[in-house]
């Protein structure tokens, strides 16, 4: 398997919280940005999944906080998709110091919703597949 796609994040100060480290909430943000770079990077704009009906879901998120971030920290968010078989898949993401320090991991499972049916479709992969200029980066 390749390398999974990252993009580096400064952490800012206004996103610590009175412990002066980064609020929980925000690891979710930085990988919510990682996954969309990962869609850009692919060559799938959002324009593009609402013109063909569909847009991303994220069914179940878990994160392991692993060491704190503080204001200025850097970091880079990796994302990787695992496909199986059905409506859904696994995207693995790591937010890690230049140093190799784990700082969290994110796990979660997701889909490609049918905006109009309101409904997972049925292939995902093959949905992204025809989507992107460059399966390659979904493990495709």
């Amino acid at each position: 398997m390749s390398e999974p796609f990252s993009v580096p994040v400064t952490v800012r100060g206004y996103e610590t919280d009175t412990q002066g480290h980064l609020n929980q909430a925000v690891y979710l943000n930085y990988a919510e940005h990682a996954r969309w770079s990962l869609l850009s990077a692919a060559g799938i704009r959002q324009a593009d999944l609402v013109a063909r009906g569909v847009g991303p879901v994220a069914l179940e998120t878990t994160i392991r906080f692993q060491h704190e971030l503080l204001a200025g920290d850097e970091v880079e968010v990796t994302c990787a998709f695992e496909w199986g078989e059905g409506k859904t898949f696994r995207i693995h993401q790591v937010i890690r110091k230049p140093d190799g320090t784990v700082a969290a991991e994110v796990e979660g499972v997701g889909g490609l919703m049918d905006l109009k049916a309101r409904k997972l479709v049925t292939d995902p992969r093959e949905r992204f597949k025809e989507l992107a200029a460059d399966p390659g980066l979904f493990g495709l």
